[in-house]
């Protein structure tokens, strides 16, 4: 795992929980708490309909202390997984690897009705600036990020926002706008990110950045 990984959950702080009979197990067990994300991913079909090729398919584990209540602190693990795709367009006259897809999850992590999760509470303008450096390309650090819109999406059986940013970077040589779609929402006891980035001049792309997010499937079975 990468330290800016790392950083995601680490960056949380301390968690506090209430001291209910619910969870005497959580502040009287010796061993860490553990959460395991289940992954999530586009379906083979829709990547080979788009043209992206994995990149990288990986699970971490990190581990962080949470503070209980009477000063008691536990070790907590929590597994993520990420899965990244990249595709290569044609820009400025040259072929490069300049859109990606991402899919990552992280467990909830509910104790007692409360998510240890820092991430949890973050909007996706902030959840995008904390996971953008994940996501490799042939295009430099983008930087100027505003919001376009929002508009509305399918995914996994439910209606989910999907934000729309833009923001300069350079790519061959030239300076232009990257555009990147975001939505982030729990399902199945994860909090799930799905993020695309690509030049905004390929409007093509934006259409597959869709289909790829209407295609996720979590858990993954395969």
């Amino acid at each position: 795992m990468t330290p800016s990984r790392r950083s995601f959950l680490a960056a949380g702080a301390t968690g506090t929980l209430a001291l209910t009979a619910g969870c005497l197990d959580v502040v009287l067990g010796n061993g860490p708490l553990e959460f395991d994300a289940d992954r999530v991913a586009p379906t083979a079909d829709a990547l080979a309909s788009t043209g992206y090729q994995e990149s990288d398919v990986s699970d971490e584990t990190i581990e962080r202390t949470v503070e209980l209540p009477g000063g008691i602190e536990r070790e907590v693990r929590a597994t993520i997984w990420q899965s990244i795709y990249t595709k290569a367009v044609d820009y400025a006259g040259q072929t490069s690897e300049g859109a990606a897809f991402a899919g990552v999850s992280i467990p909830g992590m509910q104790i007692a009705g409360r998510s240890l999760n820092p991430l949890g509470e973050l909007s996706n303008k902030e959840l995008l600036e904390r996971f953008l450096g994940e996501i490799p390309s042939d295009h430099g650090e983008i930087s100027d990020l505003t919001h376009e819109e929002s508009f509305g999406l399918e995914i996994l059986g439910d209606g989910r926002t999907v934000d729309v940013f833009v923001g300069q970077s350079e790519l061959e040589g030239e300076t232009g706008e990257i555009e990147l779609k975001l939505t982030s929402f729990d399902h199945e006891g994860d909090l799930l990110v799905l993020l695309g980035t690509y030049p905004k001049v390929l409007t093509a792309e934006s259409a597959n950045v869709e289909e790829l997010m209407e295609s996720a499937e979590h858990p993954v079975t395969n």
